[in-house]
């Protein structure tokens, strides 16, 4: 799925919007999860936080007519891009919110598919292709140590 110049403005934006929420308060926030719902059938993008209260919504044209079953996982490069984006930026790196937080990508039942961004000061997330085949070595070196 490619999307348009214009829709990426829009994800962009919409994060943009969530985070300025949490900006306004000099407070520190308790917040665990910032949630970004991806709709296909209407197209919309909506970010909420724990407490369900929304943060940003808008539509993302190309999503409304896409209808194979890779949507979620096209959703979350996508995602996963502009909200790294975003940290890069230095968009989220004072947001009064206690931390560990993460941007986590949900289903309409609101289960999590993924978790986006993990901020910290000291717990790093290792994406999915560092831990491929780890439990095989972790395994071998079990069986090598028990055999010695």
């Amino acid at each position: 799925m490619k999307l348009s110049t214009q829709s990426h403005s829009l994800i962009e934006s919409a994060l943009k919007e969530a985070v300025s929420r949490f900006a306004m308060g000099c407070e520190q926030t308790v917040v665990t999860d910032i949630h970004l719902l991806p709709k296909q059938g209407s197209g919309e993008l909506i970010i909420f936080d724990d407490d369900d209260e929304e943060l940003a919504r808008v539509i993302i044209e190309e999503w409304v007519d896409y209808d194979n079953d890779d949507f979620y996982e096209n959703v979350e490069r996508m995602l996963r891009a502009a909200v790294n984006q975003l940290q890069e930026c230095g968009c989220i790196r004072n947001l009064p919110l206690l931390k560990p937080y993460s941007f986590v990508l949900v289903d309409e039942d609101r289960e999590t598919i993924a978790e986006l961004l993990l901020i910290d000061d000291d717990t790093l997330l290792v994406n999915h292709e560092l831990l491929e085949g780890l439990d095989e070595e972790l395994d071998d070196f079990l069986k090598q140590l028990l055999e010695d």
